[in-house]
């Protein structure tokens, strides 16, 4: 079994107002490749501090993180961007789409900021544009977009440079439920036939239940871990 991640004994304290927070109090979780977790947690409860952790926004005050062989707990802010670039893909609940490019465009981004746009890898983008549905769309800009269709891009923008995993913050927090139904069928086929990790953080249980496994936090603790 290959992993996709692994962290061990995970914890992360802020002080705040002379007090220490424990957000997380030693979370160990490893994810194999083609895995699709939803990871939740009432307020309070760690999981943001957690994607936080996953994403390399933040460093744990202890404990390991394991991608790729390497614990990118330990490395700088230089290393932890270019990890960010290169082996994580994010969507987001407010899509982040630049306003004044184009579909095709959009998912090229990291590409053009990781200095790997070229021909072959425009053709990926394209192709990547075909398999989210939006090989017709191209040269839309956002605005001309639905918000499915922008979650679509932002898919598609996810999984440009092939990360270790995607990394999805309420992917369908801000679409109504027809659309909501279509971006999480969306997610199980790149899941399915794609074998794409999926780490989605949610808290809502209907959406939770579309994934393989669910992971739920409390008081900064691993409540439950259970596979469906």
């Amino acid at each position: 079994m290959t992993l996709a991640f692994r962290v061990e004994d995970l914890k992360k304290e802020y002080v705040l107002g002379g007090e220490t927070v424990h957000a997380l109090r030693g979370v160990t979780i490893e994810v194999p490749e083609g895995d699709y977790v939803a990871i939740m947690g009432p307020s309070g409860s760690g999981k943001s501090t957690l994607l936080n952790m996953l994403g390399c926004l933040d460093r744990p005050t202890s404990g390991k993180y394991y991608l790729g062989g390497d614990d990118v707990a330990q490395m700088g802010d230089d290393q932890l961007s270019e990890v960010r670039a290169k082996r994580i893909g994010f969507v987001f609940q407010s899509y982040n789409l630049i306003a004044q490019l184009t579909v095709v465009e959009n998912i090229e981004v990291p590409l053009y900021y990781g200095g790997s746009l070229n021909a072959k890898t425009r053709a990926r983008c394209l192709e990547l544009a075909d398999l989210v549905g939006l090989g017709k769309r191209l040269g839309h800009r956002p605005t001309q977009l639905s918000g499915g269709q922008q979650q679509r891009a932002a898919i598609a923008r996810s999984l440009v440079n092939d990360p270790y995993f995607m990394l999805a913050d309420e992917p369908t927090g801000n679409l109504d439920s027809v659309t909501s139904s279509e971006i999480l069928d969306l997610l199980g086929r790149l899941n399915r036939e794609e074998n794409k990790t999926i780490i989605m953080v949610t808290h809502e249980e209907d959406v939770a239940e579309r994934a393989k496994r669910i992971i739920r936090l409390r008081d900064g603790l691993l409540q439950s871990d259970e596979r469906r």
